[in-house]
């Protein structure tokens, strides 16, 4: 029986790696497809020939949406069927309708259901979404909904030469000479999207503290001299993403997401984690049960998720399936910041710098030590401050005594 490929995000198709008549392998990249924040690399996801592609380079395609046929080579392919609409739906619940508010369908997490293709042409028009009604499957913004606007746009005016009498000039009146004006990336329009619609719709809440962090880096030296041999490292960001795991797994009300009218506690422990890449954009990887996966295997998985995210060579897991987030910015040398949590998440965890700091001993004595700020920004509507503090108290104990993280199998 043939086997067909679907698309697991929205994206725009850049271009087929292999052609009708050839024979491919599961593991096989088929595709390239272009989402909202990375190039994502598709897979064959079965042996045998490819028989049929549905789609051509340019064509945005929707998530479900069946793009190639794989299977036995003369064997006789089913007709096509409609494309998938995009569903932003967790996979626990069922597929219920998406809300609509002023006759603009929006999805579970409040985005507003559109295709790429469409938020790209509506950026550049300075179309606002929200006052646009889609034509498409479940009433999706497609890009002849965008084309058919007649809507000024309503980006902000470019800047304005400054006035002939001189004087400082102000924002808005600046010399054209002055200023560079720079287009906005898809991945840096998503990332705003994306960062605004959190900051403004989620009621955020923090909670900082401090650990020792010395017995946690003298435990990495020993993990990483044993594994020597093999070539493999583990980073202070594994042994804190493992942490961090093994503290939602205690408090699983954090590894909720939020829907408007339900909250989705999930069973697993999938972590992602935040990679800055080239040209000021970034990403999250997802780290899947984090909390069950061994700390070799994980660093393995990490390190190869960095390079191709780093490279543009993302896979559809990579990305998909995380329930909480963590966000390090270790090595750039900051004392302490907050993160945006990635809505319908519960929390995001940022990580500051290990920094050697002055300290009172336990007699009373000063000493120097090595010292690093965690805060957790929280979703006050899922979780208090009390369950916040408790949560990285909890934590804190698990990097200050970080044998605790080798208490699973093969870790």
């Amino acid at each position: 029986m043939a086997y067909e490929v679907k698309l697991t995000t929205d994206g725009l198709l850049i271009n087929w790696l292999r052609e009708v008549g050839e024979n491919v392998s599961a593991s096989d990249i088929i595709a390239e497809v272009e989402a909202d924040k990375a190039t994502v690399e598709i897979e064959a996801g079965s042996d045998g020939t490819l028989l049929e592609l549905r789609a051509e380079p340019g064509d945005e395609i929707g998530e479900g949406s069946v793009i190639a046929v794989i299977g036995t080579s003369g064997e006789a392919v089913a007709p096509a069927k409609e494309p998938a609409a995009a569903s932003s739906a967790p996979q626990e619940t069922s597929s219920a309708s998406a809300p609509e508010t002023n006759g603009v369908t929006m999805t579970d997490d409040g985005r507003v259901k559109a295709s790429p293709l469409a938020r790209r042409m509506a950026a550049d028009k300075g179309i606002d979404l929200s006052r646009v009604q889609g034509s498409g499957p479940g009433g999706r913004i497609v890009k002849s909904d965008i084309e058919n606007i007649s809507e000024k746009p309503m980006l902000p005016p470019m800047p304005a030469a400054a006035p002939a009498t001189g004087g400082q000039a102000t924002w808005g009146k600046m010399p054209e000479a002055d200023v560079d004006v720079l287009p906005l990336s898809r991945m840096r329009r998503a990332i705003a999207d994306g960062t605004i619609r959190s900051k403004s719709n989620t009621p955020h809440f923090y909670v900082t503290v401090e650990a020792d962090v010395e017995p946690l880096l003298a435990l990495r030296k020993e993990i990483n001299s044993a594994l020597a041999d093999e070539g493999v490292k583990v980073s202070v960001n594994d042994l804190l993403i493992k942490a961090l795991a093994l503290c939602l797994r205690e408090f699983p009300n954090l590894n909720t997401h939020y829907y408007g009218d339900r909250l989705v506690q999930h069973r697993r422990v999938n972590i992602g984690i935040s990679v800055a890449l080239p040209d000021n954009g970034l990403v999250n990887v997802v780290c899947h049960d984090a909390d069950s996966v061994s700390l070799r295997e994980m660093a393995v998985n990490n390190k190869a998720m960095y390079e191709r995210a780093r490279s543009g060579k993302i896979k559809p897991d990579d990305i998909r399936g995380a329930t909480f987030t963590i966000s390090n910015l270790g090595p750039f040398n900051v004392k302490d910041f907050s993160a945006i949590i990635s809505s319908p998440e519960a929390g995001i965890l940022a990580v500051s710098s290990a920094q050697r700091v002055p300290v009172v001993r336990e007699d009373g004595t000063l000493g120097a030590g090595t010292r690093m700020n965690m805060t957790l920004s929280v979703d006050h509507r899922v979780s208090n401050g009390a369950e916040g503090a408790a949560f990285m108290n909890h934590l804190r104990k698990l990097v200050e005594n970080p044998l605790r993280l080798l208490d699973l199998r093969g870790a």
